[in-house]
């Protein structure tokens, strides 16, 4: 594949427009998609995409197996689903391990919806379960606009859980964390082989000249091109990487390679 969008949110058509909609009040940024994973699809490949990673959130616990099966219906030879978790759910560890039965790419946590500081002792078993089953964790890193003024996942906070748990893959959303990029860059960047980092929302809020740095400093072998659609586009975050002069082996990586190695598409 030529481009791989790896952090993507669509929903089922039941819910695709309610939850698009208080979504976007939320954020106070209009959709790109409507929600509905055909729609989805078909602007991912407009925009250039051949392949996505699909992120679900169980904001309850109760939405455990609705959400890990609608995932897995989801699985094709493009679209690459991600299971989730709710932190406080007595099944937790069980559903880690039907997460894996199932086929799914990895865990979907949300600190901020999902209610726990990432370095939270009670995390501790999720984290080490995922490493035990081989499941990359993608968390939402830095500021989110339900709730600003709490982070839940700085970059401090991270590393804190990265040295707790190297046998443990964790990618870090938006850079690292979204509006952090300045502590990313002292805490997180070129310091642990368990972490990557994926550009969501980078097309649109950070600077490419910080962009190019934090890339640099951590490698661009464990970078991911992410867009976070639907607020924010694939072809807006590959253009501005395609901007920044890494070379043809690193923009390759960056936009498409490094996912297929992560998600065991190829042996490399």
């Amino acid at each position: 594949m030529n481009c791989i969008d790896f952090h993507v949110h669509a929903f089922a058509d039941k819910i695709a427009a309610r939850t698009v909609t208080a979504l976007a009040a939320t954020a106070g940024r209009p959709p790109a998609t409507d929600g509905t994973l055909a729609d989805t699809e078909a602007k991912l490949r407009a925009w250039g995409a051949d392949g996505f990673v699909l992120l679900s959130i169980a904001t309850k616990p109760s939405q455990h197996l609705v959400c890990n099966n609608w995932a897995a219906s989801c699985k094709c030879d493009h679209i690459f689903p991600f299971g989730s978790i709710h932190p406080d759910g007595e099944d937790a560890l069980a559903e880690l391990e039907r997460i894996k039965s199932l086929g799914l790419y990895g865990v979907k946590l949300h600190p901020d919806y999902q209610h726990f500081y990432a370095n939270e002792p009670r995390m501790f078993p999720i984290y080490q379960k995922c490493g035990e089953l081989g499941l990359p964790i993608l968390f939402h890193a830095g500021v989110d606009p339900i709730c600003p003024n709490d982070i839940h996942c700085t970059p401090r906070m991270a590393a804190e859980i990265l040295e707790r748990f190297p046998d443990t893959t964790m990618i870090l959303a938006h850079l690292g964390g979204n509006e952090l990029w300045d502590e990313v860059e002292t805490t997180l960047a070129g310091r642990f082989e368990n972490l990557w980092l994926d550009t969501a929302l980078c097309g649109s809020y950070v600077g490419e000249d910080q962009l190019g740095r934090i890339i640099q400093k951590h490698g661009t072998d464990r970078i991911l091109l992410a867009s976070d659609c639907p607020w924010d586009t694939t072809d807006v975050t590959a253009a501005k990487i395609r901007r920044l002069g890494l070379g043809k082996e690193a923009e390759h990586a960056i936009l498409a390679g490094n996912a297929e190695r992560l998600l065991g598409l190829t042996d490399a």
